[in-house]
């Protein structure tokens, strides 16, 4: 068992001889100094979710209704936060949520992710959207867990080509995102103009697919400049026509675990149980998809009893280690990161990242020690009285 809150050690070590980190301990403090680092249109795209971004900050605030319950008197000198996904022991209940604008925000920045979860032994997510193609993304991420998040494009043969490609490259399981039919209304983008694929970032899998090469009407990537590649990706990006009977296709011809990533509701959920589906993802996509809805943290629970022992992650405003065990009390088995480690990317690279998800996983740690929680299963919480 690993104590990750050992991790803190060190810096107290250092600021007795007035050496101090390079990077913050805060979500707040990280917020700002990536905005400082980072190009605005691109932090913006990052920062921003759909409408007036209600639902983004209710994720974040409805993490905040539940509190742990804390014991006493208990043996809690080694701690226990292993968890099992898809046939797998993770050391930690955590995965690195996928983000399309990796590449833009660092340079290399989705291998320096993968080569990140490898060095820390973590579960990664990892997008459709990248400026590393798919089979570079599965060679740096080592032997770390590795599901490959997909896009249903309007063109079936270019979905079921990077379905193949992920089964190919040796991925571990397969992420299919439901909440993205359409791109979301996302203001902060439109005040700008600004999509990073319009303009023919991120799309190092496209452009490496010999079907997109055929619809885009060309034998070599070298012969589509940037803005005809985002032009041609905005007529095939979302498929706003994919239904169950697409998620029973995808099932068919492949035998990666599949993951159905944007489920809120019970019914759904069961539905997808039905369907073959390996593990259900909880998620709203952090708010940057559809304004309006309550936090995600809700509906977690009624997913978890409506499919009765199937896996269920969560994601959608995570913001430090106490909300990684307030998703797991309510029955995740593992926790996706977002924003954060972006920030910490944008920062500092690789290590900049790295020092994010420490972060998140000494809090977790040293949050269930003083609460005397040994294991995850034992993890409690309640409704904040007036919250």
């Amino acid at each position: 068992m690993q104590k990750f809150g050992a991790w803190q050690d060190d810096f107290y070590a250092k600021g007795a001889y007035n050496e101090t980190s390079r990077y913050p301990f805060t979500f707040a403090e990280l917020e700002q100094r990536a905005e400082n680092a980072m190009n605005p249109l691109i932090f913006g795209y990052v920062r921003g979710g759909a409408g007036d971004e209600t639902t983004q900050g209710r994720n974040v605030a409805g993490l905040r209704a539940y509190g742990l319950v804390p014991r006493t008197l208990r043996d809690r000198a080694n701690r226990d936060l292993s968890t099992e996904l898809l046939g797998r022991r993770l050391q930690a209940p955590i995965f690195i949520c996928p983000v399309g604008v990796l590449g833009a925000v660092y340079p290399k920045g989705d291998l320096e992710i993968a080569q990140m979860c490898a060095d820390l032994g973590i579960a990664g997510m990892y997008s459709t959207l990248s400026e590393a193609t798919i089979e570079e993304i599965a060679e740096a991420r080592g032997d770390s867990l590795g599901i490959f998040q997909l896009y249903p494009s309007s063109d079936r043969e270019l979905t079921d080509s990077f379905v193949r490609r992920a089964e190919a490259a040796g991925f571990d399981g397969l992420a299919v995102t439901l909440d993205a039919g359409s791109l979301g209304y996302r203001p902060r983008d439109l005040s700008h103009g600004f999509t990073p694929m319009r303009r023919g970032t991120c799309l190092a899998n496209y452009t490496s697919d010999p079907r997109f090469l055929e619809l885009a009407g060309v034998t070599s990537k070298d012969d589509l400049g940037a803005l005809r590649a985002g032009r041609v990706w905005s007529t095939l990006f979302s498929d706003p026509h994919f239904t169950w009977d697409n998620v029973a296709h995808i099932r068919e011809m492949t035998s990666l675990p599949i993951v159905l990533k944007g489920i809120c509701d019970p019914e759904d959920a069961r539905r997808a149980k039905d369907a073959g589906v390996d593990v259900i993802a909880c998620s709203n996509h952090g708010g940057r998809q559809a304004n309006g809805g309550i936090p995600a943290i809700e509906h977690l629970a009624a997913i978890v009893d409506a499919v009765d022992g199937l896996p269920v992650t969560f994601d959608s405003g995570i913001r430090d280690g106490v909300d990684i065990l307030r998703a797991v009390a309510l029955g995740a088995t593992a926790v996706g990161i977002g924003r954060p480690y972006v920030y910490g990317l944008a920062i500092g690279g690789r290590e900049g990242a790295a020092h994010v998800v420490r972060a998140l996983l000494a809090e977790a740690d040293l949050t269930m020690a003083i609460d005397c929680y040994a294991k995850l299963s034992e993890l409690a919480v309640i409704r904040v009285p007036g919250y």
